[in-house]
């Protein structure tokens, strides 16, 4: 009988103190992401290093930053996650804090050149986020189709939204 109470204990606390699920680093600081453009991946990091990595795709082919609105370009540079919310359209959304005051200043340098024309607006609304439902093959296949935000397919996006808190750092590059 002691033998038996013995194993149960010893079974019941490895049991509660061993995770067979992915480890969650709690907190803001726990996670960061990077975005390659080139290679459409996006890598979620933690304070260990490298997590997982999903396919993504984004706005248009050209491999360039976004300089105003209705480009299609995917923004480049160090972003925060604003906010996340489920989406009516394309199942999880959370959105990055573009236009930071550094994007501001690039676009109106831009302008003074002549790079955008004189009536363009920055824009904004810039996310991550699914596909329309049952167009998770957009992924599969490269197929940019964004105003400038990355799309993950929808099993990938409900798996990050999961653990990726609002706050977590975001690279965009090329």
């Amino acid at each position: 009988m002691k033998y038996c109470l013995c194993v149960l204990t010893l079974s019941l606390i490895f049991f509660s103190s061993t995770s067979f699920h992915r480890r969650v680093v709690s907190g803001t600081g726990g996670y960061y992401i990077i975005i390659d453009k080139s290679d459409y991946e996006l890598q979620v990091y933690d304070r260990e290093g490298w997590l997982v990595s999903y396919p993504v795709v984004f706005g248009n082919k050209d491999q360039g930053d976004k300089l105003y609105q209705g480009d299609r370009r995917t923004p480049e540079g160090n972003f925060t996650i604003a906010s996340k919310r489920v989406h009516e359209k394309w199942d999880r959304m959370m959105l990055l804090d573009y236009p930071t005051p550094v994007d501001v200043e690039n676009f109106n340098k831009r302008k003074q050149q002549g790079l955008i024309p004189a009536g363009a607006t920055l824009g904004g609304g810039i996310g991550i986020h699914g596909t329309w439902p049952h167009e998770d093959y957009a992924i599969d296949r490269y197929l940019n189709w964004t105003q400038g935000c990355i799309s993950m397919k929808n099993t990938d996006v409900e798996d990050m939204y999961r653990f990726i808190p609002v706050g977590t750092r975001v690279t965009i590059r090329k």
